[in-house]
Order: C-alpha cells, then structure tokens, then sequence
C-alpha cells in the first residue's frame, strides 16, 4: 500500500515570502516566542551553518554581516495557511493524516505504481499554484520509509524535482541510498538513541535495516524493531484518518517582560484560557478541570524564584468561556505569590471528553446550558468572521503590556480585515 509524506519546505519561511516576494533568494529566520531563536530558515541560512533554535542574540553579528533578515512568528498567519494547504491535499486522496502544521500522510492505495511520481509532481504544482508554498513529496510502502523518501527528496538524495518514490527503487539501489545516510535520519531515532545504536555498529540507515529485529527488541525495545520492519517495507504504524482526540489542552506563552502586577498576571491568564476554550470549543469537547501554571524566570540568577501550578476541578464539565475564565482566575488567585518577577504562566484544559456524549447532571439548568451554548456560538462567528479577537471577555485585557514580544512580525495577512495586502 503505498503512502506518500508530503511536507511544506521551511513552512513558516515560505508562508512569509508568499506575501512578501522581496523575501525570495533572501537570507531569512523566524523567530520564537518573544524573538527568542531561530525556528525557521530558508536555505540560504542553513548554507551558512545556523542550527534549528540557535539564539538570536548569538546571531545578531552574523546577521549584520550576511544581511539576515529575522521576522517575527506569526502563528496566525502560518495557521492559516497550514488549513489551506491540508484542504488542497485532502483532494489527492480518499484518506488523510495530518501529522504536523506542515506535513500529512496520503493513502494511495489502488494507484498505478507507475504513475506516481507524475501524480507526486502534480500534487507539487496544484499546492504551489493555489497556495504559493513549496511542498515535497515522498512516496513508499510505510510510514517511516515516506518520511524517509521525503527527506531524499528535500535532499536530492534520490527522486526528481522534489518527488522521490522509493517504489521505482531496486534493491541494490535503495541499499546504496540507505548507505550513505546517517541512523539518525530515521523517523524516531534521535541524538541518545542514533549514540546507543553507534555503540553496536549500527551507524547507516542501511545498518538498522539490516539489523535482526529480534536483536533490536532485546537491546532497545519493540518501538525500534518496528522502525526496523518499517525500513524493510511491513508497514507496522497505522494511516489515523480522524486522528487521535486530544486529552489536554495547554496554552501558555513567556511575557515580553517580567512582571509582578497580580492583574495583569490574572489578565494573561483570562486570556490564555480564552484561547484554550476556543480549542476546546472546535474540537467539540468539553473539560473537567483546568490548571493554571506560573513561574518566575529560572535563568535569572541572584533573584528569588517560584513556581506553581493548581488545578482547579469543575463543578460539571464545560466549554464555556466565561465559566472558565471564573476557575483559573480562582486557581491563580490561590497560587499567586508577591514579590516575586513572573516570567510565564498558562493554563491547561483536562479531563476532557466528547461535549455530544456527555451527560448531564440533574442539577443542571437547560436554559442556563442553552444561553451559555448561543453565547459561544455568537462569539465564535463574530471571531471567525471578523477576526481573531473581535469579541473577547474583558478579564483578558485590551492593552496587555505583559505580551510576547514580536518587533518584526509581518501582517496577518489572511485572518485580519485591517491587514488583508492591497494591490498597489
């Protein structure tokens, strides 16, 4: 059955030049939360050495040197993007996973093999075309292989023109491809695990596929020998069409600077929760709990530290914004401390289940449930309609001085009506 990976090419770095063509052939970063590092890089930046998440600060004269231009993270704007690229993808095949923000398995069981590089290059040009982002494809009988044929593609390794369908290999010639990689370029083998393998002589991905899968289980653990099957085309990992239903749900942000003023730690919070009920609300869920989460900067030393988090049970579950804005603004009133410089906090959404089959308590008041249900309804249109932040509760600030900072983030081009580009 063969699958194919298809993955964005430096997501957050295309999405960027989609809108901003002066970008293309430039040296350009996206930065973290509060422009801390790098998260994105053209490849012109990877040329000259810069690791994924290496400092900005520890950059900044290399930059000046190179004409690197950093851009703040506009996770709005890649959002965005992501569920229209997903859209398009989902035509090319019966069955998808989304796996990440920027790539997707594709079921393509029943195709001719002999037409799937065609087919992986039209896929290419239709995302391109109605999207403006670069993709790449890779194409094989597992998961672990796709992911593998993807990265060969991305790499020049083997395929053409950014599709690469290990299928269309022979053995000997995957066996020369596989030789010359390094383990660590296997889905799932990272840096202590590619160490432990090195320590038996396992150092190419040809060398892991080699390797007697029961020799592995012993040594590792059941985990690696079905990368090791994987490798050798026995699909052991599963094609999740609908997706495994979140149990938790976390928003938490550091803040552009340290702060010790409870109301705007409370307005953070109010604000964090907002954006977790949203969630909650699009996956039709419902929470029974909610912790909130604080703490000082633990790299600032000589000054007094704390941290602490507190759940907050509920009395029945809910989606409701206001109702949960009332608990972790509880929950922080309970844990916060004076005196002390705050750097973070976040709240997390637990206990979560399906909101269709939940039952409710005798205690529960219909009108009370159907009011709270509309309100949401509305706040979510107005949100969706006219933009993230259109209508939002008055606990989560207007101004927030505590937010991250974001010096040299591009407009929200596609989510914003006062940012939308304009033709000049």
């Amino acid at each position: 059955m063969p699958i194919a990976l298809v993955d964005c090419n430096n997501f957050y770095v295309s999405c960027e030049r989609v809108f901003n063509p002066r970008l293309e052939g430039v040296l350009v970063v996206v930065l973290s939360n509060n422009d801390g590092c790098a998260v994105a890089r053209s490849n012109e930046v990877k040329a000259l050495g810069i690791k994924m998440a290496e400092p900005w600060f520890k950059l900044k004269d290399l930059a000046k040197q190179h004409g690197i231009i950093a851009l703040s993270s506009n996770y709005s704007l890649y959002g965005d993007m992501s569920a229209r690229v997903m859209s398009i993808l989902s035509n090319f095949s019966p069955h998808q996973e989304i796996y990440s923000i920027d790539e997707c398995f594709l079921d393509l069981a029943g195709f001719d093999p002999n037409t799937l590089m065609d087919y992986g290059q039209k896929i290419r040009r239709t995302v391109k075309q109605s999207t403006g982002i670069p993709v790449c494809v890779g194409i094989a009988e597992t998961k672990t292989l796709a992911k593998l044929a993807n990265h060969c593609a991305k790499k020049g390794h083997a395929g053409k023109d950014g599709v690469c369908d290990f299928g269309r290999l022979d053995a000997a010639q995957l066996s020369k491809v596989f030789s010359k990689l390094p383990v660590n370029e296997v889905w799932g083998i990272g840096r202590r695990l590619s160490e432990k393998l090195s320590g038996m002589n396992i150092n190419t991905i040809e060398d892991l596929r080699c390797a007697d899968t029961e020799y592995i289980r012993q040594q590792l653990s059941i985990v690696v020998e079905r990368t090791v099957k994987e490798l050798n085309g026995i699909p052991c990992i599963e094609l999740d069409e609908a997706g495994v239903p979140r149990q938790q749900i976390m928003v938490s942000r550091s803040f552009g600077s340290l702060i010790t003023n409870f109301d705007e730690l409370s307005e953070s919070v109010s604000y964090f929760t907002t954006l977790a009920a949203e969630k909650l609300r699009k996956d039709g869920s419902v929470a029974n709990s909610i912790c909130v989460y604080l703490r000082t900067n633990p790299f600032k030393e000589g000054e007094p530290q704390y941290q602490r988090s507190l759940i907050v049970p509920l009395s029945q579950p809910t989606d409701d914004t206001l109702k949960l804005i009332h608990a972790s603004r509880a929950g922080l009133t309970l844990a916060y401390r004076s005196g002390f410089r705050y750097q973070k906090s976040g709240v997390l959404l637990m206990g979560l289940q399906p909101k269709q089959i939940y039952q409710q308590s005798i205690f529960d008041e219909v009108c009370d449930t159907e009011k709270s249900a509309s309100l949401m309804k509305v706040m979510d249109d107005i949100n969706r309609k006219m933009g993230k932040g259109s209508m939002t509760i008055a606990s989560s600030g207007t101004e927030r001085k505590w937010a991250m900072r974001r010096e040299s983030k591009s407009p929200s081009y596609t989510t914003e009506w006062g940012e939308l580009p304009v033709a000049g």
